[in-house]
């Protein structure tokens, strides 16, 4: 009974990191299925196995957490940032199950322009939670999560020009709804990612 009250602090970080190994394989892996249109089903299939293992690595934290006396960050921010990193992998897997069950064969240059960003933007969020069990060096933090700022401004300006292009050339009205939802889906990324940046960066400012 003792054992179970005493901090695991290292646990936490660690299924921190396992999360967000599995964003940069979803983000991979979603560009990979871009590269390859021929293979949309088993690729998808691929992304929704690592957003289920996503889905494992939280419910494992949310039950450390009930279970855990005293944790190494507060609570409330442990549950935000898991769900947010959560939330990650969901919008990913959403953009994938779009294009696999809308029939979308070919990727555009759009979705491959927000898709490398989404890839940036997952191996920022990776290197700012790889760091938050060690707050010897918190402007290094802090400069990862601007980063992940602006790229969450490139997402916002990508979708932008993405739209007024769609709008502009494309008189397939199926089709254009289908594009919109998948580019808007992978801004969304982009803006999970800046939720993440921000509970980190709040983190670093509390505890360093």
């Amino acid at each position: 009974m003792f054992g179970r009250l005493m901090p695991r602090e290292e646990k936490f970080f660690d299924l921190f990191r396992d999360i967000a190994d599995e964003i940069v394989k979803g983000a991979t892996e979603f560009q990979a299925m871009l590269g390859d249109m021929g293979h949309v089903e088993s690729r998808a299939r691929t992304i929704k196995d690592i957003e289920h293992r996503g889905d494992n690595i939280t419910h494992r934290t949310v039950e450390l957490l009930h279970t855990t006396f005293i944790t190494p960050l507060d609570r409330e921010d442990i549950h935000e940032l898991i769900k947010s990193l959560d939330d990650i992998l969901d919008f990913l897997e959403a953009a994938s199950q779009r294009i696999w069950l809308y029939g979308i064969t070919e990727a555009t240059p759009e979705m491959h322009r927000l898709a490398e960003i989404c890839t940036h933007s997952a191996h920022h969020v990776r290197s700012a939670v790889a760091q938050l069990s060690n707050l010897k060096h918190p402007d290094e933090i802090i400069k990862i999560c601007v980063e992940i700022n602006r790229l969450e401004n490139e997402g916002d300006h990508a979708l932008r020009a993405s739209m007024a292009k769609l709008f502009k050339e494309e008189n397939d009205v199926k089709k254009l709804i289908k594009l919109k939802e998948v580019y808007e889906l992978l801004e969304t990324v982009t803006d999970r990612c800046e939720d993440v940046a921000n509970i980190i960066e709040g983190i670093v400012l509390e505890y360093a």
